[in-house]
């Protein structure tokens, strides 16, 4: 497997990417610690989809709410034996189809930038749970102590492609223990889950977090996430922020319990938006554009 290592020409701060294995970010180290969390490790993630790392969650972010949708009046079902479709423990449709995913083409590598493109149109497969054609492209650049990954979908044809996709990047802060991890967030609507994790329609309003993590467990879901939105965790004089520079109006907070791991998801459409609607589409002839970054 063809691992691309990226290096800031500014600072300590090592990246390393695996195209072919889903285009998934397996490693984020400052001075040699390692900032993402590893779980149960890249082999777990190509066999099984076990997220690590910061993987891309594609066509759809966290699960959807059963395995049909429509758009614009087309209808679509995820076939029991659909390609790459994994299901959470409720048997919904979790994280989209793309983890592990080997046909990445690399058209750019350099010592701090990575560009990769996937042509969704050119897998029968992929289309037959998704019929959109359309090109993704991510590029990653490190480069003064952040990691940017910039999406680009672009449709194929005449059918708008729905945006409804997201990243998952897990961080953690070694020899810093999990209950002193300082979490920042900033004034957000909390989007209210039933007992799957799906949005109730209902929301609050939520004050900005400036707390210990502690002992607390998260797997909360935001809607209108203003551009240029930075949630923060900190500690043993380290802080890592991810910022929603463009495109992620949407978030995940995912922080499990009795797990060294606090996830803060950029996400193009709150949970279940690709049935439920309220999402954005990349139309033809006018790529849609998102841009998220993590800076150390």
């Amino acid at each position: 497997m063809h691992i691309v290592t990226l290096r800031d020409p500014s600072a300590p701060v090592v990246a390393q990417y695996a195209p072919s294995a889903g285009m998934i970010g397996i490693s984020l180290t400052d001075s040699g610690v390692e900032l993402l969390g590893q779980r149960a490790g890249l082999d777990a993630y190509l066999a099984a989809g076990k997220t690590m790392g910061i993987p891309i969650l594609y066509p759809w972010a966290n699960r959807l709410g059963g395995r049909s949708y429509t758009v614009r009046g087309e209808e679509i079902t995820l076939a029991a034996d659909a390609f790459g479709v994994r299901t959470d423990p409720n048997g919904l449709p979790l994280h989209g189809l793309l983890a592990g995913y080997p046909s990445w083409r690399v058209m750019t590598e350099s010592a701090n930038e990575l560009t990769a493109e996937l042509d969704f149109a050119a897998d029968s497969a992929l289309l037959a749970s998704f019929p959109f054609p359309h090109l993704l492209v991510v590029r990653v650049t490190l480069a003064e102590r952040s990691l940017t990954v910039r999406s680009t979908v672009s449709a194929i044809g005449d059918k708008p492609v729905p945006l409804c996709f997201g990243f998952h990047p897990y961080l953690q802060l070694p020899g810093v223990p999990r209950a002193e991890w300082l979490i920042e967030t900033p004034r957000l609507r909390h989007l209210l889950l039933d007992d799957h994790g799906l949005p109730t329609g209902e929301t609050e309003e939520q004050p900005p977090i400036h707390e210990p993590l502690g002992h607390k467990a998260f797997d909360d879901g935001y809607d209108e996430v203003p551009e240029g939105a930075v949630f923060a965790v900190s500690g043993g004089g380290r802080r890592i922020e991810v910022h929603f520079e463009q495109g992620y109006p949407a978030a995940q907070i995912f922080a499990p319990a009795g797990e060294e791991v606090v996830c803060f998801e950029p996400m193009a459409a709150p949970t279940d938006a690709l049935r439920r609607g309220g999402y954005r589409s990349a139309n033809p002839g006018e790529p849609a554009v998102a841009v998220f970054s993590i800076r150390v």
